[in-house]
């Protein structure tokens, strides 16, 4: 596979990723923990299929403990606040406030070694924070509403963990991609256990919640980390990395078109904050050229 192959694989994450926050939403009242089962389980069966005829792809789930670490954490960690944070906040602000991971990943990136916080590193950062700043002013320009507090924390601290997880990910380009299917299924089991201490079980009611479910197993929570690992280990990472702030601009886009979001003018100035302090953060990534 070529690199440019590689690379247009992982952009298709990025638009997986952003139907995201819409089929959460569309799943009904079925509890966080509940729905990271559900979804993961689906998910954890999307790389397997494959091993029916590649039997010794099965041998990626050898893997260190820090790799298992990195991966059910980042995972499980991630979606659970993800999930928890749709279902305690308006969908909308809670995903513009979770989206600012692609900002994260370029300043925590910086901090590693061999690479320094440049002054459009602070810039974009900047402009990301005046952007969660509108999140919490809302369209009356009044405080939010204290109940959805836990939510938005909830969203920002997802935010830190999938940026902290991909990072650590491409320490580990020697991970065969297959090994995400495992990280899928711990994901699931770990989500089961939460789910069946910590909730009441809430089928879905609908068939339209059911389809929402299996979509997002399939895609967001399956297909898209596949994609994605083989384009951050094969395809160009600065194409992928400045095409990731495109995330939260679609996904409201996309909530909005569902009918879970209105068009106000407060969510499309915070989306332009986040997404062009993204690219502006991320300028070395898309500017600099290769040795």
């Amino acid at each position: 596979m070529t690199s440019s192959t590689a690379t247009l694989v992982g952009l298709a994450a990025i638009v997986m990723w952003s139907l995201l926050a819409a089929l959460t939403v569309a799943t009904g009242r079925v509890p966080p923990f509940q729905l990271l089962a559900m979804t993961f389980a689906i998910g954890a069966c999307i790389g397997p299929l494959t091993w029916l005829w590649r039997p010794s792809a099965i041998r990626a789930l050898r893997q260190p403990l820090l790799v298992w670490l990195v991966g059910i954490g980042g995972l499980f960690g991630y979606h659970a606040l993800y999930f928890l944070a749709l279902r305690l906040a308006p969908p909308a602000e809670a995903g513009l406030l979770n989206y600012l991971w692609p900002l994260l990943i370029v300043l925590l990136s910086s901090l590693l070694p061999g690479e320094r916080l440049a002054p459009h590193h602070i810039v974009g950062a900047l402009l990301g924070f005046a952007g969660t700043i509108l999140l919490f002013t809302g369209n009356t320009g009044s405080s939010p509403d204290p109940a959805h507090i836990p939510g938005f924390i909830a969203a920002f601290i997802a935010a830190f963990v999938w940026a902290g997880y991909s990072v650590m990910s491409r320490k580990q380009a020697a991970v065969p991609t297959d090994a995400v299917a495992g990280f899928c299924f711990a994901t699931a089991l770990l989500a089961t256990v939460g789910h069946l201490v910590l909730e009441t079980t809430v089928w879905p009611e609908t068939m339209t919640q059911w389809l929402a479910i299996v979509a997002l197993g399939i895609g967001p929570v399956g297909i898209a980390f596949f994609v994605w690992d083989i384009g951050m280990k094969r395809g160009d990472i600065r194409v992928l990395g400045a095409a990731s702030y495109a995330t939260p601009v679609l996904s409201t886009a996309f909530l909005i078109m569902a009918g879970f979001a209105k068009p106000t003018a407060t969510l499309a100035i915070a989306a332009a904050l986040i997404a062009g302090g993204g690219v502006i953060a991320a300028k070395d990534m898309i500017f600099k050229r290769s040795p």
